[in-house]
């Protein structure tokens, strides 16, 4: 039996900020940039500026996981605040390159708990979806993350106070 859900990240852990890591487009010639800070009261906040000069349009953020076997769960759930822009959740699995992405709206200022079912995330190889790729394989989560692209430049900003995964009540 398993709990009805079980949390992945919190920002309660003092090295918890050390975990993550920014891959902006940096890495591909752009100039955006990120950080993930956590502010109090413990709350995780990826913010930076996308700049879509020198081909780039894109910041990310991601932390590995102990591998995760997220099998008896159907999705996650996450409580944040954003800024009115699009973001996309980023899980990886075992040794794959393939991410596997599930975009999501935010309010602006707005706290807000938004659910992702697991069969929402699309399998994506540097930021292209990958037809014939494998679904997810939810019995290896390794890293967990956030994006954000779809040519959306400026400043942006998402507080993210935990991640769950969940399972879905039957009545």
């Amino acid at each position: 039996m398993h709990p009805q859900m079980v949390t992945l990240f919190d920002f309660s852990s003092p090295t918890s900020e050390e975990d993550w890591r920014t891959t902006d487009d940096v890495v591909m010639g752009g100039i955006s940039s990120s950080t993930l800070t956590v502010e109090p009261p413990e709350i995780g906040v990826f913010q930076g500026t996308v700049s879509l000069d020198r081909g780039g349009g894109f910041a990310s953020v991601h932390a590995p996981l102990p591998s995760t076997n997220l099998s008896e769960y159907h999705g996650l759930e996450m409580r944040i605040r954003g800024d009115g822009n699009r973001y996309r959740l980023r899980l990886r699995t075992g040794a794959s390159a393939l991410t596997y992405q599930s975009p999501f709206e935010t309010q602006p200022g707005s706290w807000q708990s938004t659910r992702l079912p697991f069969q929402s995330f699309r399998p994506t190889f540097h930021g292209q979806v990958i037809a014939d790729a494998p679904s997810l394989d939810t019995t290896e989560v390794t890293s967990l993350g956030w994006i954000i692209a779809d040519r959306q430049a400026g400043q942006f900003r998402l507080e993210v106070d935990w991640v769950r995964a969940y399972v879905e009540e039957t009545t």
